[in-house]
């Protein structure tokens, strides 16, 4: 039954990251770059406004760091849990 239990509590841990992750991936890409886009207009960033800066390259820097941010976390998660490699 313990092993069941902390089975569980790794694959809640594991979702909960994943959705945390989708949750700031999809505020920044759809919120800032789609959403606020009238907002950020006269914020300007390398000559484009910045809400068409997040639309098409500032999503892409939030994935590739979430990327990173996913693998340190899942790192730790796995030693918690004791099953790292």
């Amino acid at each position: 039954m313990a092993d069941k239990s902390s089975s569980n509590a790794y694959w809640a841990a594991n979702v909960r990251i994943i959705l945390i992750s989708l949750a700031v991936w999809f505020a920044c890409s759809f919120g800032l770059g789609i959403i606020l886009r009238p907002a950020l207009k006269g914020i300007m960033v390398g000559g484009a406004d910045l809400g068409f800066w997040f639309a098409q390259n500032g999503s892409i820097y939030v994935f590739l760091v979430l990327i990173f941010a996913y693998a340190a976390r899942m790192n730790k998660l796995d030693k918690e849990h004791g099953v790292d490699e």
